[in-house]
């Protein structure tokens, strides 16, 4: 369990309850992780969604044509990731690796889709922040395209 009064602060849980953010408290640890740890590859079954302390994760994909990866995006504090372990069919759709040594909030997505199923006014609400996060991600990858197909 991590302190709710560290979970509280990140925009993230903005319009959670008390009651709710104590819930994701509960089913937190933080952790450290060094360089180049992956969090989960491409096509995992996702068990965790984690929130990032201190450090920078990148959102990686496999060019498997030239055998190479690439970075789609780079996470930093605040930012959340692992968001398909809260929604079917809980695979991930992109690798995540520390670019440099991180500290995150690991939080157990079976645990929190158990309280959601009991809660769903706090599930809908989680579904909102992580459509959010979503758009935003989207966004930004449609921005990158049309910067790297205009140039």
């Amino acid at each position: 369990m991590v302190s709710p009064e560290l979970i509280r602060r990140f925009p993230f849980f903005s319009g959670f309850s008390m009651d709710q953010i104590v819930v994701l408290a509960k089913a937190a640890e933080e952790i450290e992780v060094q360089r180049d740890h992956y969090f989960h590859h491409e096509g995992e079954e996702l068990t965790h969604v984690y929130i990032i302390l201190e450090g920078e994760v990148s959102i990686v994909t496999n060019l498997p044509q030239k055998n190479k990866e690439i970075t789609l995006s780079t996470l930093g504090t605040g930012d959340l990731f692992g968001w398909s372990a809260l929604v079917p069919p809980y695979a991930s759709t992109a690798g995540a690796k520390a670019t440099i040594p991180v500290r995150a909030i690991d939080f157990d997505a079976k645990t929190l889709r158990e309280y959601f199923e009991e809660d769903p006014r706090f599930g809908y609400l989680m579904t909102q922040k992580i459509a959010q996060v979503v758009r935003d991600r989207l966004n930004a990858l449609r921005i990158e395209t049309i910067a790297y197909i205009a140039s």
